[in-house]
């Protein structure tokens, strides 16, 4: 039989001609299928910008509170709760709804918006992403959400000073926002408060003076002095003076080791305060362990040397104000305090007749200053130091009886 005729009968068989029409269907759907998903790859790498976000950002939170207020009006929502402090000192509960893992979508300036929340549920720590899918090619629509997202955030925080602890490797707030404390509300030695608040506006206002001199740009401040005399208690009134948060660094913890030491100081977040409190718990003097070797063991994995390192060291980050605490400056290695590591060391010693006068005044305003005076003579012939913690503590025992802070001066001793 010629081939021709085969192919005729073949043909003429509604068996085949039934299986190659369904393998001629099969064929074009793959065909479609593949160009289909080739244009739309095309169509979202031309006419589309994407921006995903991890949980690990910064802007993370950021981004999901500004959605979940000007963007998406979805109905499936997540609930986080924050406590925020008043003015008056209350503690308050706040919950916002932000949007829940899945699909959603707004309109933002005349541009669609698609919103992809993912979740990662398999890791020992919840990760998450959220991605952002507009129509179009401009990359600036998204740098202004993020940029709005910042500036609720900071909305939210205006007024307050944040909190930051180490958890693992990286930095999480602290409890809730803390109301931003007056810095008159410390008073120190006449003139002290002045010169660091001074000194650190200068440093927060010149980087360009220390690039033109090849200086690296970060500030070490040391304040060392008997407890209760007001070291933390300024520290917190001058970060909300200038703005920042404090990122508060315990080098005691036993999971401290110089690499994450030097990770958490490199990633801090912007505009914040490096706090290292009671410092010499860490560490002692190299020339005192000599006298005593296991007391110059760390109490974790983190060494002197790993510290050293990461405060002015090759990898050290820059842009960074750091304050160091200690009761006993006696005790800290010469290494860890000299200039390039700490550049501001002050003394906030017991209280000064100047600081007594200033608190008494602070605490009854409406009583006359030649009491304040009195008040503070009667402290100096007890001869005897008294911390600022003393004095306030005196203070709130005789909250409505100024008259009695003078009749009972002596038993402050007592405190």
């Amino acid at each position: 039989m010629p081939f021709s005729d085969y192919i005729s009968t073949l043909g003429d068989n509604p068996y085949f001609g039934a299986g190659a029409g369904l393998f001629g269907v099969g064929v074009l759907a793959a065909v479609a299928r593949r160009g289909l998903q080739g244009a739309t790859i095309v169509f979202r790498r031309q006419f589309m910008v994407t921006m995903e976000v991890t949980s690990r950002d910064k802007s993370y939170q950021w981004l999901l509170q500004w959605i979940s207020k000007y963007g998406t009006k979805t109905q499936h929502l997540s609930v986080e709760t924050e406590f925020q402090q008043t003015a008056a000192g209350q503690v308050k509960t706040r919950f916002h709804f932000v949007p829940s893992p899945g699909n959603h979508y707004f309109w933002y300036k005349n541009y669609p918006i698609f919103v992809e929340r993912n979740r990662d549920n398999k890791m020992v720590e919840v990760f998450e992403t959220v991605t952002l899918t507009s129509l179009g090619r401009n990359r600036e629509l998204f740098m202004n959400i993020l940029e709005e997202a910042r500036t609720l955030a900071l909305l939210s925080t205006e007024g307050q000073t944040v909190m930051y602890s180490a958890v693992g490797p990286e930095w999480r707030p602290m409890g809730y926002p803390r109301r931003k404390r007056p810095l008159n509300s410390v008073v120190l030695d006449c003139g002290i408060s002045e010169k660091i608040r001074d000194d650190i506006q200068e440093f927060i206002n010149n980087p360009k003076w220390y690039m033109d001199r090849g200086i690296p740009y970060r500030r070490g401040y040391l304040l060392y002095g008997p407890p209760g005399c007001g070291k933390s208690s300024y520290i917190m009134a001058l970060a909300g003076a200038i703005d920042y948060s404090i990122c508060v660094l315990n080098l005691s913890d036993k999971a401290m080791s110089d690499d994450r030491l030097s990770y958490l100081l490199t990633n801090a977040p912007e505009q914040s305060i490096i706090l290292l409190e009671d410092v010499d718990a860490a560490f002692v003097s190299r020339d005192l362990s000599s006298e005593n070797p296991v007391a110059y063991q760390g109490m974790g994995r983190l060494t002197l040397s790993g510290l050293l390192n990461a405060l002015d060291g090759v990898a050290s980050t820059e842009a960074r104000i750091l304050f160091m605490t200690t009761n006993y400056i006696d005790r800290l290695d010469k290494a860890l305090i000299r200039p390039g590591r700490v550049d501001v060391k002050e003394l906030i010693d017991y209280t000064s007749h100047f600081q007594q006068e200033q608190m008494f005044r602070r605490f009854y305003p409406e009583e006359p200053e030649s009491k304040a005076g009195e008040f503070a003579d009667r402290i100096a012939a007890l001869k005897c130091p008294v911390s600022a913690a003393q004095v306030q503590g005196f203070f709130m025992l005789h909250k409505s009886d100024p008259d009695s802070v003078l009749v009972h001066a002596e038993s402050i001793a007592d405190l």
